[in-house]
């Protein structure tokens, strides 16, 4: 985050944008259901091959397992996670991602709808 200074000449923090649309994808159109729907995701391919899931986990405290690393991007809402070994939960929200090692897992725990960009790798 970058401080600047506002209208009213105070300063205002810049925070880091979502992203909004992801253009020329592939979409796998049947929705990946888990945890009796509290997520639902769709997988996306991007024009040079990359995979991505985009989805909502609704509110719910899940474990995730990871095979290879991911980076959760959330672009609506927020949660609380805990990757697997730490004692701590840490927040996340809009504009915010946060890494999980590959083969591994993190718990997440969501009191309002919490969208994401989940990417591979």
């Amino acid at each position: 985050m970058a401080a600047r200074m506002g209208w009213s000449g105070q300063p205002t923090l810049d925070f880091t944008m979502t992203t909004q649309k992801i253009d020329h994808v592939s979409v796998t159109t049947q929705a990946n259901v888990y945890f009796d729907g509290k997520c639902v995701s769709h997988n996306i391919t991007l024009a040079d091959g990359t995979k991505k899931s985009v989805g909502v986990v609704l509110p719910s405290t899940l474990t995730f397992n990871t095979g290879a690393p991911e980076i959760m991007e959330c672009v609506g809402g927020s949660c609380e996670y805990k990757l697997a070994g730490s004692q701590d939960w840490v927040s996340s929200k809009a504009g915010e991602k946060f890494s999980v090692p590959g083969q591994s897992s993190f718990e997440i725990r969501v009191t309002e709808a919490y969208h994401y960009i989940c990417h591979f790798g």
